[in-house]
């Protein structure tokens, strides 16, 4: 019987299996940020186990709430600065330098084919587009893989999900993880690796990977993942051309990680998107999905563009197109953050950011802020949200606020008037 991609990670990685099931693994990275890393921090000095295993595999960022807007995130940012200081964490991202955990360590390299990676963050799973076994964890995990560099998972099972057929215009990665999340359910995918494969899959730039994998969790999956291939390895190229003689023998490589064809999955689910429409939460949970006409003349009072989800240049670029020559309805207030300083700089060079500006919105610096009610762009009560991100539980972006996930290009056509709109109508 073959493998499928999640099993040979987890042998090629396997340092120890303490109880049947429960496999230690070694981990290629362990990534940090401000918010989940200084609880751990703080239980290891208490300890006095003050170290760490690899200063070069420990990636660290300030991005959740940055610059700090009270005592409390300073104390915070101060924590994880004095840490990385400490221990001389090659690879630490300060304010200025800093940028959205899961678009900024992608764009740097850090990620690879065939990685563990772990992180005190549930969308961690993100980095599973590369090809690699990505996981959100908790502090005492999280503290185990800065000291070791190891962490216990128990194997999980796979679940493979092939999207058939092509994509419609005005359809996106986002409006394709919505609708695959509707089909599963919040836990439909618990403690299940979710293998997405298919045309679909194939056709998407590693933008477009990221945003599919990045909410495989909103399903309860452990990580989602696609298998490497030429998008991977044109999007890592800088990063590993010294290590191939070419592109072509960098794709050869790592098929290694491919599942084999005879590899045994949980569930294989089938889904031509073909027909599919933009879509769009509803509730509180993002398994609640419509089709965006089924919601059309909603009213909101905040469209937010960006993320670790759709805050890439990919993203900026589908929301400026629909936006150019346009303004904002007077109803609404918008906010864009660009995910990283590389992604804001060339949108300003392509004059993105102007078309921003000139529609009406506000620009702000690469931040999660927003996203979690922590500052940028936080909800009054009652208040209603068309947002780029990836949850919508009630109070996420604000007490008593009401938050739609929806793609740019859905959040650009609200923007525009006020109401959830279908943006194949503008």
């Amino acid at each position: 019987m073959g493998k499928n991609i999640a099993e040979k990670i987890f042998d090629a990685h396997l340092r120890d299996e303490p109880f049947p099931g429960t496999k230690v693994l070694d981990l290629d990275r362990v990534l940090c940020h401000e918010i989940t890393t200084p609880v751990a921090i703080a239980d290891l000095l208490w300890r006095g186990k003050d170290r760490v295993f690899d200063n070069t595999k420990i990636k660290a960022v300030i991005d959740h709430v940055t610059p700090a807007k009270d005592s409390k995130t300073a104390l915070q940012a101060k924590m994880l600065r004095d840490w990385a200081r400490r221990h001389e964490i090659v690879d630490f991202f300060d304010v200025g330098r800093n940028g959205v955990c899961h678009a900024l360590f992608p764009e740097k390299g850090y990620i690879r084919p065939g990685f563990t990676v772990i992180m005190g963050d549930s969308h961690t799973c993100t980095h599973g587009a590369f090809g690699a076994f990505a996981a959100g964890v908790g502090t005492t995990d999280l503290e185990v893989g800065i000291l070791k560099g190891v962490c216990a998972f128990r194997e999980p099972k796979t679940i493979r999900i092939n999207l058939q057929g092509r994509l419609a215009p005005g359809v996106y990665a986002k409006d394709a993880i919505l609708f695959v999340i509707g089909q599963l359910g919040v836990n439909g995918a618990t403690d299940r690796v979710i293998e997405f494969r298919g045309p679909i899959v194939d056709a998407m730039s590693m933008e477009s990977r990221m945003t599919l994998c990045n909410m495989a969790i909103e399903a309860g999956g452990t990580s989602g993942i696609c298998l490497p291939d030429q998008i991977t390895v044109e999007y890592l190229w800088p990063f590993i051309c010294a290590d191939y003689a070419s592109q072509e023998a960098a794709v050869s490589d790592f098929r290694r990680w491919h599942s084999d064809p005879d590899a045994s999955y949980e569930r294989v689910l089938d889904f031509d998107l073909s027909s599919l429409e933009p879509q769009v939460t509803y509730g509180f949970k993002p398994d609640c999905v419509k089709a965006v006409r089924e919601l059309a003349g909603t009213a909101v009072d905040q469209i937010y563009i960006g993320t670790c989800t759709n805050g890439r240049i990919e993203d900026l670029r589908v929301a400026a197109e629909i936006l150019k020559g346009r303004k904002i309805s007077e109803s609404v207030r918008g906010i864009v953050s660009p995910a990283t300083p590389k992604i804001f700089s060339q949108a300003m060079e392509e004059g993105l950011m102007q078309v921003f500006m000139d529609a009406g919105f506000c620009v702000t610096n690469p931040t999660c802020g927003a996203c979690l009610g922590m500052s940028n762009g936080v909800l009054a009560e009652g208040e209603v949200c068309a947002s780029t991100s990836n949850r919508n539980f009630n109070g996420r972006m604000g007490k008593g606020g009401m938050v739609h996930l929806m793609s740019p290009a859905t959040a650009a056509a609200t923007a525009i008037t006020g109401v959830i709109t279908d943006p194949r109508q503008i």
